[in-house]
């Protein structure tokens, strides 16, 4: 089963060249009512890459215009914005029913040598010492007021290997915490040498967990019956190249919140502590207590 299910998600982000420059993606029958905002961002960054030859992609920057239909194919245009001697950019548009749900503007470099320096990566405790997804949530199944959300994160979990450091908010709503977590995550089972492979599957996995930050520092939980949220952007730079297929551990804070928004920063380190990718969002967040007009 896990074999079969990282084998669809590869299958996902293989997404069909319709032309030059067009592509089309579709998406799995989850029982979700809109798309995954990972799956969009990494079909996306695969039809830009598909345009570019000799450079690795070093950033993204992306907008959610609309839900995502799931029963419906999503078309991908690619405007070659920019060739040049080092830089190339790229923009996407992800389009259903004749209008655009998603946009993308990507850069792709040729490799220089520079200057070097990172930010140290924190402690956390080794991956194999914390409860797997289906350890932790089926235990917990009553902190969910629909209880078929348990089996769609476990659904989604099992293509990724994804293991709090830190008790996640279903667990810990009512109580205020510090807007800071970390997740170990890497794909149950083997990649192909392909660093793009690496990439798109860091970028699904970026928009499982980085609001959570934000709803820590409130008590609230995704879970409470009254907390909802989308992703409004995200921006990813990559610094290293890295394999999803061996631990990494995502380190999320939210900075601030306000306005129905909030902003949450992630860094991914390898486990040998390299930085390889940091990671930006803001979102909207809503309560059931909170003005919706």
């Amino acid at each position: 089963m896990i074999g079969t299910q990282l084998d669809q998600l590869l299958e996902l982000l293989d997404i069909e060249t319709l032309e030059r420059n067009w592509f089309r993606g579709t998406s799995p029958r989850t029982g979700r009512d809109r798309i995954f905002g990972g799956q969009v961002m990494a079909q996306a960054l695969v039809a830009a890459y598909r345009t570019v030859e000799g450079r690795t992609e070093h950033s993204f920057h992306s907008y959610f215009l609309r839900p995502g239909d799931p029963n419906t194919p999503i078309v991908y245009q690619v405007d070659r914005i920019r060739d040049g001697r080092s830089f190339t950019t790229r923009r996407v548009v992800a389009v259903q029913h004749g209008q655009p749900i998603f946009h993308l503007s990507a850069s792709f470099q040729t490799y220089e040598d520079g200057l070097e320096h990172q930010e140290p990566m924190p402690y956390a405790p080794d991956p194999e010492s914390l409860p797997t997804a289906a350890e932790l949530l089926p235990k917990h199944a009553d902190k969910f007021p629909d209880p078929t959300v348990v089996d769609r994160l476990l659904e989604a979990r099992e293509a990724v290997d994804l293991r709090y450091v830190e008790a996640p908010p279903f667990l810990t709503a009512g109580v205020e915490r510090e807007p800071r977590s970390q997740v170990w995550f890497r794909t149950r089972g083997k990649l192909a040498d392909d660093p793009l492979l690496h990439v798109c599957l860091a970028t699904y996995v970026s928009d499982m967990t980085l609001l959570d930050s934000v709803l820590l520092a409130h008590g609230l939980s995704w879970a409470d019956g009254h907390t909802s949220g989308a992703s409004l952007d995200h921006a990813m730079w990559f610094h290293r190249r890295f394999r999803a297929d061996r631990w990494l551990l995502y380190v999320q804070d939210s900075p601030v919140a306000r306005g129905a928004r909030g902003l949450a920063r992630g860094e991914v380190y390898t486990r040998e502590g390299e930085l390889v990718v940091s990671v930006v969002q803001e979102g909207l967040i809503r309560t059931s207590s909170a003005d919706q007009n």
